[in-house]
C-alpha cells in the first residue's frame, strides 16, 4: 500500500467544507414580483400561493356531466377551473351549475362576443379568457363593451395567447409562432385593453414546445409585471404531456416565473390537477400530502410494486389521505425509504414487511391484494377514516 497523506477525519472535514461552500452558492427560489388579482376567492400573483387549474372536458351544454366533472375536480384539490363557453347555449348551461360549485370559474371565450357579454352581465364566472388571435373576429367595438362590463363587475380578463391561433399579421411577420411572436401578440393586446382603462388582467403565452414556452414566458416576464398563467398547450398524452409540462413548468417556477399553472393533457381533468400539484410539491412550493413513492423495480424485486403502488395511490387520491407511503421491492433501498415515509412496505424473502413510523411492524403475505388492503387499512386507521 502507498503512503497515506491524510487521515479519514481530515478527508471528511475537507469534503464537509466543500459541500458547505457549494451549498451557499446554489441559487435559491426567488419568486418574480407580479401584480395580485382575485379570481373569485383565489388570489393570483403577488405573494399568493401558486394555484393549480384545469379545464373541463365534457360539453358545457351537458349540465349533469359538467357538474359531476367539476365536483371531481374540486375533490382532488384544484384551485380554479376553466369552462369553454363557445355560444350562448353554453352560457345558459353555465348558469345552471354556477351556484352549485365552490371552485372559481374561468369562462373560455372565442370568436363570438355574445357569450362573453352574457357571462359578464349575469355574473356567471370569476374571470374570462379571451384569445388575442380571435379579438379581431370579436371586433374592437365588442371588445370595448366586454372590457367595460369586466371593469364594472371587477372581473379579471386573461389574455391567453396560443401558438395555434396567433394573429395572421404577426404569424406572417415571424414565419412561425416563435416566442417573440407570442410575446408581441400578448403585449399588444394587453396594451389594447389598458388603453380602454382596464388593468385587472393575467396573461398566458403557450406553445406545444416546452423550449418555446419557456423562452416566451421569460421574455414577457422581463417586460411586464402582470401575473402569469403558465403551461404547455396541447402537451400530449399522460406520458409525453406530463414530461413536457413538468420540464417547462418546473424550469419556469424554479426561475421564479409563474403564478398559476395548468398541465394540459389528453386525459381526464382530475389527472391534470394531480400532476400540477405534484409539480409544485416536487419544487417545495406546496406541502406534500398523499405522497406515494415506489422503486422502479429490478431483478431483486420480491413483490408486484407497480400494481401495489398504483392501487395505493389511486385510493390515497380518491380518499384525500395525507400520509406518505413507500412501496419498495427489496431490502436494498426499501428499509431506508420506508424509514422516511409515514408508512411503507418492503418485499423480502417469503413475506413482505410493513413499516409504520419508520419501524418494521408486521409481516404480510406477498400477494398484491393482501399488501394493498392491509397497507390502506393501516393508513386510513391512522387518519381516522
Amino acid at each position: 500500500m502507498g503512503l497515506v497523506s491524510k487521515s479519514e477525519n481530515e478527508i471528511f472535514e475537507e469534503v464537509e467544507e466543500l459541500v458547505r461552500s457549494a451549498s451557499l452558492s446554489v441559487r435559491r427560489f426567488q419568486r418574480r414580483k407580479t401584480r395580485k388579482i382575485n379570481v373569485g376567492k383565489v388570489q393570483v400573483g403577488g405573494d399568493a400561493p401558486i394555484s393549480v387549474q384545469t379545464m373541463t372536458k365534457n360539453p358545457t351544454e351537458d349540465t349533469d356531466a359538467l357538474l359531476k366533472e367539476v365536483k371531481e375536480i374540486e375533490d382532488v384539490g384544484a384551485d380554479i377551473v376553466r369552462i369553454s363557453v363557445p355560444d350562448e347555449k353554453s352560457a345558459i348551461s353555465l348558469s345552471k351549475i354556477r351556484d352549485k360549485v365552490k371552485i372559481p370559474i374561468v369562462a373560455d371565450i372565442h370568436f363570438g362576443p355574445k357569450p362573453a357579454i352574457k357571462v359578464l352581465e349575469d355574473n356567471l364566472a370569476d374571470c374570462i379568457r379571451i384569445n388575442p388571435g380571435n379579438i379581431k373576429v370579436i371586433g374592437i367595438d365588442y371588445l370595448e363593451r366586454i372590457v367595460d362590463l369586466a371593469k364594472k363587475k371587477n372581473i379579471p380578463i386573461r389574455v391567453g395567447v396560443n401558438v395555434g391561433s396567433l394573429e395572421k399579421p404577426i404569424l406572417k411577420k415571424y414565419g412561425r409562432p416563435t416566442p417573440q411572436a407570442l410575446c408581441e401578440s400578448a403585449l399588444f393586446n394587453v396594451k389594447l385593453i389598458e388603453n380602454m382603462g382596464y388593468y385587472n388582467m393575467k396573461v398566458s403565452l403557450k406553445s406545444s414546445s416546452a423550449y418555446d414556452t419557456i423562452c416566451a414566458y421569460l421574455i414577457f416576464s422581463s417586460i411586464s409585471d402582470y401575473p402569469l398563467h403558465i403551461g404547455v398547450t396541447e402537451a400530449g398524452t399522460r406520458i409525453s404531456g406530463t414530461a413536457r409540462s413538468a420540464v417547462a413548468i418546473g424550469i419556469l417556477l424554479w426561475l421564479g416565473v409563474g403564478d398559476t399553472i395548468r398541465v394540459s393533457l389528453a386525459a381526464p381533468a382530475v389527472e391534470e390537477v394531480i400532476v400540477g400539484k405534484r409539480i409544485l410539491e416536487s419544487l417545495g412550493l406546496r406541502d406534500e400530502e398523499g405522497k406515494v413513492v415506489a422503486c422502479p423495480t429490478c431483478a431483486r424485486t420480491q413483490i408486484d410494486v407497480m400494481k401495489i403502488a398504483e392501487e395505493v395511490e389511486k385510493e390515497v387520491i380518491r380518499l384525500g389521505l395525507k400520509s406518505s407511503v413507500a412501496v419498495m421491492g427489496c431490502v436494498v433501498n426499501g428499509p431506508g425509504e420506508s424509514y422516511i415515509a409515514d408508512f411503507g412496505v418492503v418485499g423480502g424473502g417469503s413475506s413482505a414487511i410493513i413499516y409504520i413510523g419508520g419501524e418494521p411492524r408486521l409481516k404480510v403475505g406477498k400477494s398484491s391484494e393482501e399488501i394493498s388492503k392491509k397497507l390502506l387499512e393501516i393508513v386510513k386507521q391512522s387518519e381516522g377514516r
